[in-house]
């Protein structure tokens, strides 16, 4: 799917199954972000099994079916909550429904997986806690530029095993390609796209959250703006934040809409980390300039410089382990408390969001 452009961005990796045949059903439904395809390659690697797929849109269901033609058409959404085999629905909702077919969704019995972000008020938020504690269910995220990258999950090993000591500054870059005459017309309303901070902002902050090892973190700082798209006066084209995190660390993040034609992937994605015995540079898409592909890191620390070159050789870990806790009840692939947590500072960011254009 289209490296060009983000919104229809979908990694694949190797098959690496953590389940039989039949043994995790899934269903897909509402297919208005083009990262639906990426979650459910990303399930279906894993193991799981595709039964059904459902859109209002035949025209959404059409092209899915072309990429995952093993799955069914359901006539209904009713059709496929009532359907007792499936344990998990993936989603990728226009963002301000999200969270209550979210809400649908685990009030039928089932596991939630959504594209990020995952709501785009508080209200949401708190509405969805509560009916995470009626039903017992999974409300899980899809921050796919790190669980979706293998340079941003083996960053994740090098931390954990104390190549750059304790982590105590990230700062991320998520530039994007507009392509607004792709674009469906709910991604220029800002009561259904939540804002940029809100939306691709929440990529920066969970990152932050994980690599710097935050339960909690403070927005110190956010600004929002729209300087060259006034046809889409309430797109924000480009957002920055600076937070602090409980444990001290601290993030500065920029994200925008301006990548240029010329570059040859829908953004370039980086991230800085740095820790108090190294440091880490994540390229994630593109090396630019040079033939060396996605997924380059650079790691120095008191044993020298070194680089790797990733592609093809991490994986993506997320969705094995998402799998195993679903049929477990545990959580290894992301505890819930995360999830809502970098939820809940996006939205905040957003709301405390200075506008540096008129």
């Amino acid at each position: 799917m289209g490296k060009a452009d983000g919104m229809n961005y979908a990694p694949k990796g190797k098959p690496n199954p953590v389940v039989k045949e039949g043994e995790f059903v899934i269903a897909a439904a509402a297919l208005d972000h083009g990262h639906i395809y990426g979650q459910c390659n990303g399930l279906v690697e894993a193991g799981a099994t595709l039964k059904w797929v459902y859109d209002p849109d035949q025209e959404k269901v059409d092209q899915f079916l072309e990429q995952f033609p093993q799955a069914k058409q359901a006539e209904s959404l009713e059709q496929v909550l009532e359907d007792e085999e499936v344990k998990l629905v993936a989603a990728a909702a226009v963002p301000s429904e999200r969270s209550a077919l979210g809400n649908r969704v685990m009030r039928a019995g089932k596991d939630y997986f959504t594209d990020k972000t995952p709501f785009t008020t508080k209200g949401q938020l708190e509405e969805t806690k509560k009916v995470i504690q009626e039903t017992g269910q999974k409300y899980m995220v899809y921050f796919s530029e790190r669980l979706h990258v293998e340079s941003a999950v083996f960053a994740g090993d090098l931390i954990e095993q104390g190549a750059i000591g304790k982590v105590i500054q990230v700062t991320g870059f998520g530039p994007h390609r507009l392509n607004a005459p792709a674009r469906p017309e709910w991604f220029f309303e800002k009561e259904k796209y939540g804002g940029i901070l809100c939306d691709i902002g929440s990529h920066q902050i969970e990152q932050f959250l994980f690599y710097a090892g935050c339960d909690d973190a403070e927005i110190l700082h956010s600004k929002v703006g729209n300087y060259d798209n006034p046809e889409y006066p309430e797109l924000e084209d480009y957002g920055d934040t600076t937070l602090k995190g409980d444990n001290g660390a601290t993030q500065f993040f920029r994200v925008d809409w301006f990548t240029p034609d010329g570059l040859s992937t829908w953004g370039d994605g980086r991230t800085f980390i740095v820790g108090t015995e190294g440091t880490i540079e994540i390229r994630k898409y593109v090396d630019i300039a040079t033939d060396k592909g996605s997924d380059q890191l650079y790691l120095v620390n008191k044993e020298g410089e070194k680089h790797y070159d990733l592609q093809g050789k991490v994986g993506f870990p997320f969705f094995g382990e998402l799998i195993k806790d679903c049929i477990h009840r545990t959580e290894n692939a992301m505890t819930q408390e995360h999830a809502f947590k970098a939820a809940e500072l996006c939205l905040i960011a957003q709301e405390k969001a200075m506008k540096v254009t008129e």
